[in-house]
């Protein structure tokens, strides 16, 4: 499989994945906000809400917001660190942990299925992209 196919192809997972989080019953969490979750929940240590703005290079005030949606689904939870009270440590839940299944379960099945081609308008542009603009 050429490095364009296999893009391609991820592309297509990607798309079925997302078209499939915002068909079913649940919270529908912005690319930010997924990007939080998905990084609390795929890494072994504890973050912290300093540490998850260093690593995704963005603001304290915008992993705060994102955190305040996650918490509000129950996605995730605050907890003051006993060890430095200043620092916010995130932790897991159990609706989070049902979510992380249910995501991994999606992804399985769009990279099992056959991939929906992409209908070009012959400039390597989606048509219904070049339609909307």
């Amino acid at each position: 499989m050429s490095t364009n196919e296999q893009s391609e192809a991820l592309a297509a997972i990607l798309r079925t994945t997302i078209v499939e989080l915002v068909r079913r019953d649940g919270p529908d969490l912005s690319a930010r906000q997924l990007g939080v979750l998905l990084h609390c929940y795929l890494e072994t240590e504890a973050q912290t809400v300093r540490g998850l703005a260093a690593r995704l290079a963005v603001s304290k005030p915008a992993i705060t917001r994102a955190l305040d949606r996650l918490a509000e689904f129950d996605l995730i939870r605050r907890k003051v660190d006993p060890l430095d009270r200043r620092s916010v440590l995130v932790q897991r839940t159990a609706a989070g942990q049902t979510f992380m299944r249910d995501l991994r379960t999606i992804l399985r099945n769009a990279a099992q299925a056959k991939p929906e081609p992409v209908v070009t308008n012959g400039r390597n542009r989606p048509a219904e992209i070049r339609a909307a603009h």
